[in-house]
């Protein structure tokens, strides 16, 4: 080695250990809203705003399931003890009455200014006597021991409506034992409100550990116990995603690099050769993950699963330098006869990569810049430093007993035009036929979540009763007030709809702390003192009540009256704290006040009525809809991207190759391969997402290699056999490096790898079958 090579390898060296100081250092994660649009609408960007930062994305839905329902709700009892005591939450809750205890004395205390039957009308002396007489029938039913405590307070009945019209509108789970159980009643429930923001997953792992570990105290304590422990929330999925994600991409990373390690050792005989190989997949590797640090701050877990997938296209550069180095050859000058094909595949690669840069999801973006900084390093290593460390005179001698083989099959494949030119025309009748139905518009398809998981978050929610994600009312505003006085407006509407059968019901976070204008006019509502006390009189005349009796009520109204109204701050640790938080938030550009709606029956005709009678700066929104159409535009968008960077490759095929046949040539097997993969995913019950559409490009990045090698102008196919063994063996790496990766149990990295290895196959099939050149090189 050389002054000059040796100072190419110590750079190199100094190079990656930067790298993996900068990798060492960075931080990952796995939120979903990465690859979500980066610039939405106000009413988009206020949805994924929601999905990472809202007070729905701090819940955590807790379920103990396993062993009798006296068990269980002990079990339930102990662990919400132990979690009240933990700072990581906030808020924890079971249904257990001490819990309620809270939230009860918060309702009774402000019952008049929350209750928006309170009028003059309640406080006369008919309002009286109904209440009182209402009370009186319920202390022969199962309420009769809390009518009996509430009478004396409250005559009026405000409470007991109050809490009606609150439970009648919530729903709620089930309570059995005094804890919450799901409805078949196997499962015992719990919410904890994490402190942590739900996208800060490191936050979010530790008080799931809490869980599990206060948990497991409590089963000590019951000297063991057969029931076990369910977790379900976004802070889940973003946990349990990410260690899939590191888990999977770490396993078939080493379970990809030994296959190929086989396959290439197989082929080089020599362990050293191997390890060479296997450099510029480290380096590319490294130098992504670096940069994607570097530029966005955090690395996903997605774009560290596609570390894995580099290892199928960088280990390529060294396998065509390795098996193109003829005996009397040297690599340096193998290099100078194919460096410009290894440049000119790379340079498409990193041109249909570069689309994902612009796509505008951020996590694209980040797999995007991961890959075009990956295999712009992996080739310049191979170029500069590899024949600086390979063996002198070392040459591939499994080359001249496969070669001829080899060369016969490549000059019968040029017979198989006629079947290659029927099955794309098959696929494109396929996709054709299928139309908009071949892709995925579910923003749910992103989730790196196993489906099971996605599965049990839908079941304990619909347990403990939480919005369904169906049609939901924004209201945005300049500040909050505002905010909740829109909403007492959409209320009034939505309550003459509801009358009309047009919804079943809705949620306000007026319902939990009214406007102030709204609390006032409550409280003008009450009489005055003396005027309360001779109705009351004259309410319960007839009825067999002892003097005094009713002094609490009087008491209690007297203070409403002058009370200050209740702000946000005053609902701090109760249940009505995280009902108004996650109905009223502030965002970037203001107040937004929601009203999710249940069982709309005619959502046109709702529509309608509030564009009319609600005013600007209402809308109604199908979350779910709302949120697939958001993803469906922006995949619109992504394929746009994608085929101008189709475009830019074919435009630099063209200068680069300056003839529009040898530009065919290579266009068109991979075209054909691309086209092909979609259908037999698609006619395998597949529906493409844009990791799909990801993998496609990474198709189209390998299969270039091929395709340029085969070309028929190409100069670095001066040794046929050579050039066909280089080839066959990068796709065989390819689809084996891939091919694992698709039993991935992560989904996003199943379909990168799937689609892959059948892509690549194909690309290489196509490009022996369509190329003239590979007729060329066989009779060679």
């Amino acid at each position: 080695m050389n002054v000059p090579g040796r100072a190419r390898v110590g750079i190199w060296l100094a190079f990656v250990v930067a790298c993996a100081l900068i990798v060492g250092k960075s931080q990952y994660g796995a939120d979903l809203a990465a690859f979500l649009p980066s610039s939405p609408t106000a009413t988009q960007r206020f949805l994924v705003d929601e999905l990472r930062e809202g007070v729905v994305s701090r819940l955590i839905l807790v379920g103990i399931e396993g062993a009798p329902e006296g068990e269980l709700a002990r079990l339930s009892r102990d662990l919400a003890t132990r979690l009240r005591k933990d700072e990581a939450f906030v808020y924890v809750a079971n249904g257990a009455e001490d819990a309620l205890r809270a939230d009860g004395a918060f309702l009774l205390r402000n019952r008049y200014v929350l209750n928006p039957g309170t009028t003059p009308a309640r406080f006369s002396v008919g309002g009286i006597r109904e209440g009182v007489e209402r009370q009186l029938d319920m202390l022969s039913s199962p309420a009769s021991m809390l009518v009996g405590e509430l009478l004396p307070r409250d005559p009026t009945g405000a409470m007991l409506e109050l809490a009606d019209r609150l439970q009648g509108e919530n729903g709620g789970p089930e309570k059995r034992d005094g804890i919450w159980f799901s409805r078949d009643g196997k499962r015992a429930m719990l919410v904890a409100q994490t402190r942590a923001a739900g996208f800060d997953i490191d936050a979010q792992e530790g008080a799931l550990a809490q869980i599990r570990a206060a948990y497991g105290e409590s089963t000590l304590e019951q000297h063991g116990s057969a029931a076990h422990l369910l977790l379900t929330s976004p802070g889940v999925f973003a946990v349990e995603s990410r260690a899939a994600i590191q888990r999977d991409a770490l396993h078939f990373s080493l379970l990809g690099t030994l296959l190929v390690s086989s396959i290439l050792l197989f082929v080089y005989r020599s362990l050293r050769v191997l390890g060479l190989t296997l450099i510029p997949v480290a380096s590319g590797a490294l130098a992504g993950i670096a940069a994607v640090s570097l530029v966005f701050g955090s690395v996903h877990g997605v774009t560290i699963g596609f570390g894995a997938t580099l290892i199928g296209e960088a280990v390529d550069y060294a396998i065509y330098l390795f098996t193109n180095t003829a005996p009397d050859s040297t690599p340096k000058k193998t290099l100078q006869r194919i460096w410009p094909t290894l440049r000119l595949g790379m340079l498409t690669s990193a041109f249909g990569f570069g689309a994902m840069l612009f796509s505008g999801f951020p996590g694209l973006s980040q797999l995007g810049l991961f890959s075009i900084a990956g295999l712009v390093v992996a080739v310049f290593v191979t170029r500069w430093v590899l024949p600086e460390l390979l063996p002198q005179g070392y040459h591939v001698k499994s080359t001249a007993s496969l070669g001829p083989p080899l060369m016969r099959l490549l000059a019968m494949a040029h017979r198989l035009r006629p079947v290659a030119l029927l099955l794309v025309i098959a696929a494109v009748a396929w996709l054709a036929s299928r139309g908009a139905a071949i892709w995925d518009d579910e923003l749910s398809s992103l989730s790196p979540a196993p489906r099971a998981l996605q599965q049990l978050d839908l079941q304990m929610r619909n347990d403990i009763g939480a919005p369904d994600g169906g049609p939901l009312v924004i209201v945005s505003a300049a500040n909050a007030e505002a905010a909740l006085e829109s909403a007492e407006r959409v209320s009034a509407t939505l309550d003459t709809l509801k009358a009309e059968g047009v919804l079943a019901g809705f949620d306000s976070p007026a319902f939990y702390l009214p406007s102030i204008i709204a609390q006032r006019a409550r409280q003008q509502a009450i009489p005055e003192p003396a005027v309360l006390t001779r109705n009351l009189s004259e309410a319960v005349k007839d009825q067999p009540f002892r003097a005094g009796t009713f002094a609490p009520f009087l008491e209690d109204a007297r203070e409403a009256k002058s009370r200050q109204p209740i702000v946000m701050q005053d609902l701090a640790g109760t249940g009505l704290a995280i009902k108004l938080q996650s109905l009223l938030v502030q965002r970037h550009d203001g107040w937004y006040a929601m009203l999710p709606l249940r069982a709309v029956t005619d959502l046109p005709r709702l529509q309608a009525t509030l564009a009319k009678a609600a005013g600007p700066g209402v809308a109604v929104l199908d979350i779910k809809r709302e949120l697939d159409s958001l993803y469906h535009g922006y995949r619109l968008r992504a394929l746009g991207f994608a085929v101008l960077g189709a475009v830019a490759i074919v435009a630099l095929l063209l200068l680069t190759l300056r003839s529009k046949r040898r530009t065919w040539d290579v266009v068109a097997p991979l075209a054909a391969a691309v086209i092909v993969t979609a259908a037999i995913l698609s006619v395998a019950g597949t529906r493409l997402n844009i990791f799909h559409l990801v993998a496609l490009l990474l198709v189209v990045g390998v299969g270039s290699n091929y395709t340029l090698f085969f070309e028929r102008g190409n100069t670095a196919s001066i040794d046929p056999q050579r050039t066909a063994t280089s080839v066959l063996f990068c796709n065989l790496a390819t689809v084996a490096g891939f091919g694992v990766l698709g039993f991935a149990t992560t989904p996003v990295l199943g379909a990168i790898g799937s689609t892959v290895a059948i892509g690549a196959f194909l690309s290489l099939v196509f490009a022996v079958i369509l190329d003239t050149q590979a007729r060329k090189v066989a009779a060679q």
